[in-house]
């Protein structure tokens, strides 16, 4: 497997446990507006079969040649067509997770105020972080408020791809202007939207400002 490159822009992140023809159909949709990467939420409760649905998402991204992550199930690589793992928290062992899957995997990890946690980052070649969060989210209930002292001393540690997530929406974006990264992660603010073509055209207006 070919380790893919991760675009800047909108970074999707897809909730498993949603009714699957509508994740589906809002995630083909997504993929055809053209985003960077998508990541699936280890949030299974409720799903029946659940290689099955991440197969599904598997095969739709690779139509487009977009990256597909999992959310801290490393082990999901050995046997799904996955082409990278997202890690909440620091991973113990993490030399072991990369020889039991492939060593072409992206990685990924959240980060929040603590700079120790980039540096990690850094140090061990991830290929992106993501802070989160950047503003109060549903989603995102369990993370700390990020400073954006923090991003700005994050990105001279941390030289490639940072993301960030948490609370972000089109009216609200403006007030990361003075930051430099990447790209946004997004859940509701496209899986919840009744037309997700049009939520992307919003944030993809704010973001090419």
């Amino acid at each position: 497997m070919n380790k893919k490159s991760i675009k800047a822009g909108i970074y999707l992140v897809v909730d498993p446990s949603m009714e699957e023809l509508t994740l589906l159909r809002k995630l083909q949709i997504s993929l055809e507006k053209g985003i960077a990467a998508v990541q699936i939420w280890d949030n299974f409760k409720n799903v029946t079969n659940v290689e099955g649905l991440v197969q599904k998402i598997c095969t739709l991204c690779a139509n487009h040649n977009t990256p597909v992550f999992i959310n801290n199930r490393w082990e999901f690589l050995k046997t799904m067509d996955l082409d990278g793992i997202h890690f909440d928290e620091i991973p113990t062992q993490l030399e072991e997770i990369k020889k039991e899957i492939n060593n072409e995997v992206l990685i990924g990890l959240t980060c929040g105020n603590n700079l120790d946690h980039v540096k990690w980052a850094a140090d061990n070649q991830l290929d992106y972080i993501s802070f989160c969060s950047m503003f109060t989210s549903p989603s995102a209930i369990d993370c700390e408020i990020v400073s954006q002292e923090t991003v700005k001393k994050a990105a001279k540690i941390f030289d490639k791809p940072l993301f960030l997530a948490g609370g972000i929406a089109p009216e609200n974006i403006n007030q990361l202007d003075e930051l430099s990264y990447h790209g946004i992660a997004v859940i509701s603010g496209i899986m919840n939207a009744a037309h997700p073509e049009e939520a992307i055209n919003e944030y993809r207006k704010k973001l090419n400002k």
